[in-house]
């Protein structure tokens, strides 16, 4: 597969703070790739020195076009989606198009109606940017990013002003421009997000990549493990304790249920178990 982005020891400071640290990493074509970490990891300087928005030491090149000297051509390949949108409130969803249109150079007569029937906006056309809801301001942003028709997308936590609906629908259209052959690179802390689209997860901590993983292998590759609460009847709780206890699981009773502690990836082992065991469990939660 091409590599669409490559980035080659890059490490960028402010003063005596240094935000990037020697960073390391390329995307091919057509994959999704998450930049994972706390707040303050150094994710968002990271994607802005993709875009060429910032000054830095070593290489980022996009489709082999180096951004630090053909940033123009780079950056006529990416579209971007930033975490604080920033819109004139008072124009319409379509005066905003029209704006951002002329900005990016898009030929006259462009026809707005695929995007906007692809986004759902097409109904919201003529309102004011002021009237739009966040999930919908969300994808006009999205909407803008591909105006160009851009093969790769950058976005910087993409969902973290969004409800749990409004996420779930943002998630799923991100996963359809994937699918559709879009290269993606986006930041985030959540963890659920990170699973649901990237291919890889990059870990950063203080600047550095610290696990390059596919999301299946992060828990592994971390050493993380995972609580289970399950929620039984009384009659069950007795016998779950038992079968899990013979199988060497940390379990203790929790309430109305059990607390069991599992390794990476044996989540499901834990409930095939006792439902071979013919124990029933009404509701579980994961910590």
């Amino acid at each position: 597969m091409s590599e669409m982005i490559t980035v080659t020891n890059i490490t960028k400071r402010f003063g005596g703070l240094t935000a990037v640290d020697d960073l390391s990493f390329s995307v091919n074509a057509g994959e999704a790739v998450a930049l994972w970490g706390a707040n303050g990891a150094g994710k968002t300087t990271a994607l802005r020195c993709l875009l060429g928005l910032l000054p830095f030491a070593g290489s980022v090149t996009i489709a082999g076009k180096d951004v630090q000297k053909q940033g123009k051509a780079a950056r006529s390949l990416m579209g971007f989606v930033p975490q604080e949108l920033n819109f004139h409130d008072d124009l319409t969803v379509a005066e905003t198009l029209t704006f951002y249109a002329r900005l990016k150079k898009v030929p006259t007569g462009y026809d707005f109606m695929p995007l906007l029937d692809r986004l759902e906006l097409a109904p919201h056309i003529y309102k004011p940017v002021h009237d739009l809801s966040g999930g919908l301001k969300q994808r006009l942003a999205l909407a803008l990013a591909l105006l160009a028709e851009p093969p790769i997308l950058i976005l910087d936590e993409p969902t973290a002003n969004l409800d749990i609906r409004a996420r779930e629908d943002f998630l799923l259209l991100l996963h359809e421009l994937k699918v559709g052959g879009k290269t993606l690179a986006f930041s985030s802390h959540r963890l659920e997000e990170v699973t649901a689209l990237a291919d890889r997860v990059l870990l950063m901590e203080a600047g550095r990549l610290i696990v390059d993983s596919p999301p299946q292998e992060l828990e592994q590759r971390l050493g993380w493990e995972t609580t289970l609460h399950l929620y039984l009847s009384e009659p069950g709780i007795n016998p779950a304790l038992e079968a899990l206890s013979a199988y060497g699981m940390p379990v203790s009773r929790n309430g109305r249920g059990v607390r069991v502690q599992v390794k990476a990836g044996e989540k499901g082992k834990v409930l095939h178990m006792l439902h071979e065991a013919g124990i029933e469990i009404e509701d579980f939660t994961v910590e």
